[in-house]
Formats: C-alpha cells, sequence, structure tokens
C-alpha cells in the first residue's frame, strides 16, 4: 500500500509509579486536542502543539503532582514522542525537513528539525522569570527534550528575542508544531520512497 494513503496513527500506554499516561495520534488530523494532564498551562501548550501541527492528539494523564509537575510533564513528552515516531512509522514519502521563524507579539522562535530518526535537541531559550503562575518554565526544556528523543527527531529551538515568558513558551510550541505539520507532510514527488541516501531513517 502506498505510503499516501496508509492511516497514520497511534496509541501508547505508559505508566509507572510515578504517572499513568495514554496518548493516541494521528498525523494527518485536522489538529482535534482532547488533553487532560491535570496542569492547566501544560495542557493550553499541548493544545497548540496539536492545533499547529494538525495533529490530532488526545492525551490523557494522572501523574504525582502533589509532588511537582516533573515527573507529568517528561512522561507526556516521552508518549507523545513514542506515539509519534510510530505513527510516522518508516517515515517513507516525508518531507522530513522543516523550519520556521514564528513570531508572536515581542517575542519570535524558531524552530528546525529533521525527522532522522535520530533524537537530538538544541536548546537556546532563556526565560526572564522561573515559572509562568505556578508552572516551572525549565519544564518546557524537558518535556522537548523527552519528546525528541522518543520521537527520533532532531529538533533545534532558538528564542531570538522576548519578553514575556508565557509568549516564550508559546512560540516554542507554535514553531515547533508548524515546522512538525510540514516536516511530516507526505510529499507526492517521493512516491513513497525514504528521503535518505541511506535507503533508511533510523
Amino acid at each position: 500500500m502506498a505510503a499516501e494513503t496508509e492511516a497514520r496513527r497511534a496509541e501508547v500506554a505508559r505508566k509507572t509509579r510515578e504517572t499513568a499516561i495514554s496518548v493516541t495520534v494521528n498525523v494527518d488530523g485536522t489538529g482535534d486536542a482532547r488533553i487532560s494532564t491535570g496542569i492547566g498551562f501544560f495542557d493550553h501548550m499541548l493544545d497548540q502543539l496539536s492545533r499547529h501541527s494538525l495533529i490530532d492528539m488526545t492525551i490523557e494523564a494522572k501523574g504525582d503532582l502533589h509532588i511537582d509537575d516533573h515527573h507529568t510533564v517528561e512522561d507526556v513528552g516521552i508518549a507523545i514522542g513514542q506515539a509519534l515516531a510510530k505513527a510516522l512509522g518508516d517515515r517513507a514519502g516525508v518531507n522530513r525537513y522543516a523550519s520556521i521563524d514564528l513570531a508572536m507579539d515581542e517575542t519570535m522562535t524558531k524552530a528546525a528539525l529533521d525527522l532522522s530518526g535520530r533524537p537530538y535537541l538544541v536548546w537556546n531559550v532563556a526565560f526572564p522569570s522561573e515559572k509562568i503562575g505556578t508552572f516551572d518554565t525549565e519544564l518546557v526544556r524537558e518535556f522537548f527534550h523527552a519528546f525528541a528523543q522518543n520521537a527520533g527527531i532532531t529538533l533545534h529551538i532558538l528564542n531570538h528575542y522576548g519578553a514575556n515568558s508565557h509568549h516564550i513558551a508559546e512560540t516554542c510550541f507554535k514553531a515547533v508544531a508548524r515546522a512538525l505539520r510540514v516536516a511530516a507532510e507526505i510529499d507526492p514527488r517521493q512516491e513513497g520512497r525514504v528521503p535518505s541516501t541511506k535507503g533508511m531513517l533510523a
């Protein structure tokens, strides 16, 4: 069956002593998001990730929030990454590469990525505050690190400038989403080939 007619959907369940998480993704969706992690700001960011990538996401997470948000945020990143990797399969026919500079009010952030199968995160983002409401800003990096490692994505995120921590975080999620949307799309000129001279992405 040709790559462009295959359903690129996947489900992942992850359960540890710290979290219980279920994730479903549909790469060829419309950005329909059904998200509940118990962390309001994080839900808002994941909604942006789904909406702007056009990847349908259903995410249910229960974690040890009485300790802090860290385990839940990291494990959700792991589960989304695993689900995306599963949905993409051998990545035949995809565009593979994409990048975008995304503006939001006073903030601009760049995301560049390669669906290489080789996980790597370059993170060049500084927040002017340690928290956004009750959410620790350092957890934004933790999410993207877990996501990239488990999705098999080379991901570079660079905040050019910005004064508001909420805007900086939101541009990170939106920029990654927009780049992911392009990279994961099927290129009809590929005719189902894996976009690598190696013949595989792993």
